[in-house]
């Protein structure tokens, strides 16, 4: 009987180390192919030749056989950094959404259920739409700095909120974000209903709708830096996380603080979140559906799920703006409404076939 549940063991961990290694692979082939297509077509070979050079040093990889010199600074100079940021991104959505269920112990949560996104929104519009005077330090940093202030001074009011009356627990952080989520968005509508400049809300819609256009090598070290740290931090959680989905009575039993770690982990999140809509607006359904495909692929330890969703997050995120440049010519679709398309008849369909569990 031993022996039986060694070797089932031993498959399943070589299933997990393949599809792990498979997801590597196509994000690796996904890079170049998202580098090859734009208004200027490079071919394949030559795209792979020219990124092989440039990380390497000059080591792999040949310039003798491309055909143009500009080829080199289209690819590493304009497109390569908005990979790298659909890579980052989708990682971060992923990680965030595994997070937010874990701790609120809802299958149906995501990055933004905290109201994180209703406050991102409203910092940018409040950044777009009135501005913070011109001359002033904070009026530099634009819509960014409007967008991660508004997101993370949500997530402070929601955890103060859910802090009142005792320790935090995942229903009142639902509840409390729900809350502070509706007032930002009133807030955002009143603001948009007074302001008379149309191209102020052209562009506050078309910030809401997501993009990765904004990406550049000067916007890649920081959303590196916090997307990084929170998915190493993470990877070590595991332990905690799935204590989080047995509840509260069981972590007592067995010496855990969840109250603790939720305000710990929800600060973290809301930090990586905060990041990622300052500088790409709202990319939703990533967050929401990733974490269900991976528990169908790895199961429901974390230890496992984690990974696995971070690299699909990206995968998906990086075909998702693939597909934003070429469904339609010479026009670039928001790359939120491509993750929302994509996403809701997906999550649908887990849904009728799953139904509301964290079960692998």
């Amino acid at each position: 009987m031993n022996n039986a549940q060694n070797s089932k063991v031993g498959l399943k961990n070589t299933y997990h180390i393949f599809v792990l290694i498979f997801l590597i692979c196509s994000i690796a082939v996904t890079a170049v192919y998202s580098v090859s297509i734009g208004q200027v077509q490079i071919p394949f070979q030559q795209s792979m030749q020219i990124v092989l050079h440039t990380i390497t040093s000059g080591h792999f990889g040949s310039l003798d056989q491309v055909e143009s010199d500009s080829y080199t600074n289209i690819i590493m100079q304009v497109r390569m950094p908005r990979v790298i940021f659909a890579l980052l991104i989708g990682m971060g959505l992923s990680l965030c959404g595994v997070v937010m269920q874990a701790i609120v112990q809802n299958p149906l949560a995501d990055p933004y259920i905290l109201g994180i996104s209703s406050g991102a929104s409203l910092g940018a519009t409040f950044a777009i739409l009135v501005g913070f005077g011109s001359g002033t330090i904070l009026a530099q940093f634009g819509v960014a700095f409007g967008a991660f202030v508004g997101a993370m001074v949500t997530s402070a009011l929601v955890l103060i909120l859910s802090s009142i009356g005792g320790k935090v627990t995942s229903i009142k952080l639902v509840l409390s974000g729900v809350v502070i989520g509706a007032l930002c968005g009133s807030l955002s509508s009143l603001i948009i209903f007074f302001a008379n400049d149309a191209e102020g809300i052209k562009s506050v819609t078309f910030w809401t709708m997501g993009s990765l256009a904004s990406s550049s090598w000067g916007k890649v070290p920081i959303m590196a830096i916090i997307v990084l740290a929170g998915c190493f931090l993470f990877l070590f959680q595991h332990r905690v996380l799935n204590t989080m989905l047995l509840g509260d009575e069981s972590a007592i039993t067995l010496g855990i603080n969840l109250s603790l770690f939720r305000k710990l982990y929800m600060i973290i999140a809301a930090l990586i979140t905060g990041t990622m809509v300052a500088y790409s607006g709202m990319i939703g359904f990533v967050g929401l559906i990733i974490p269900h495909i991976c528990r169908g692929l790895f199961g429901s330890d974390h230890k496992r799920l984690l990974p696995g969703a971070l690299l699909l997050g990206g995968l998906f995120l990086m075909w998702a703006d693939v597909l934003s440049r070429i469904l339609i010519e010479n026009v670039e679709l928001p790359i939120g409404i491509l993750t929302s398309v994509i996403g809701s008849p997906l999550f649908i369909y887990m849904i009728i076939k799953r139904g509301y569990n964290f079960g692998g």
